[in-house]
């Protein structure tokens, strides 16, 4: 059975996840975090790409990201952080083999409604996991970065974080206030199920607009609006 191709949008965010080969740990070390985040900072400007929001895990990495350019980059990128980290690694721990699983998943994100959301849902992941009690005791995602505490340069502000307010005290204030507010059911579900399935996180003017853009029909849709007959 064919492979479900992927759906990149141009000037969209996209929230990636890729996990370690059957689950395993792909981070064993704090050099390998670090190794990671390196590699992130540099390709992220030779490919020309916005990193909005990250998180990595002990067995998977989330990232928001959106290229600037053409949406092949984002596979570009995905290739050389994976390719690096995994002869890292087996050159560290004297093996070889996949380090990840074969293929990242995608979901383009809906700016306005859903780009907070996911940005909130990668940067709460630790706390959901149970590894931490707060996203600030969590040394490896972008929330160090966005409070100030951890400055790497790898973080970009898109206008729906800057629109929070005019300060960035303000801001980080009022984004905190929002980070620690209850998730819907519904909400985690969305976006959850949108990267699981490489489907589109957002609601159905955005499928529809995603559908002009590319000129394709696409399987995501709503219960109140059935599949069309062929």
């Amino acid at each position: 059975m064919p492979r479900k191709a992927r759906i990149l949008v141009p000037n969209c965010p996209h929230h990636i996840v890729q996990r370690g080969h059957n689950r395993q740990a792909v981070f064993l070390s704090d050099e390998d975090y670090q190794f990671y985040l390196e590699n992130l900072k540099e390709w992220k400007v030779k490919l020309g790409v916005r990193v909005y929001a990250w998180c990595l895990m002990t067995n998977h990495i989330h990232l928001l990201v959106e290229p600037t350019g053409k949406t092949e980059t984002l596979s570009e990128l995905m290739k050389r952080l994976a390719g690096r980290q995994a002869a890292y690694t087996n050159k560290q721990e004297r093996r070889s083999g996949s380090l990840w699983e074969g293929r990242f998943k995608a979901s383009p994100v809906q700016r306005d409604n859903y780009l907070l959301s996911c940005i909130r849902y990668i940067e709460l992941n630790p706390v959901v996991a149970s590894m931490v009690s707060l996203p600030e005791d969590y040394r490896w995602s972008s929330y160090g970065e966005r409070s100030g505490n951890k400055p790497l340069g790898l973080l970009d502000y898109d206008v729906c974080y800057l629109g929070l307010a005019d300060s960035p005290s303000e801001r980080l204030r009022r984004y905190r206030s929002y980070l620690l507010n209850h998730v819907s059911p519904e909400e985690l579900k969305l976006i959850r199920s949108g990267v699981q399935r490489n489907q589109l996180t957002g609601n159905e003017r955005f499928v529809d607009e995603i559908e002009r853009r590319l000129g394709l029909r696409l399987e995501q849709r709503g219960r109140g609006r059935p599949r069309k007959e062929k």
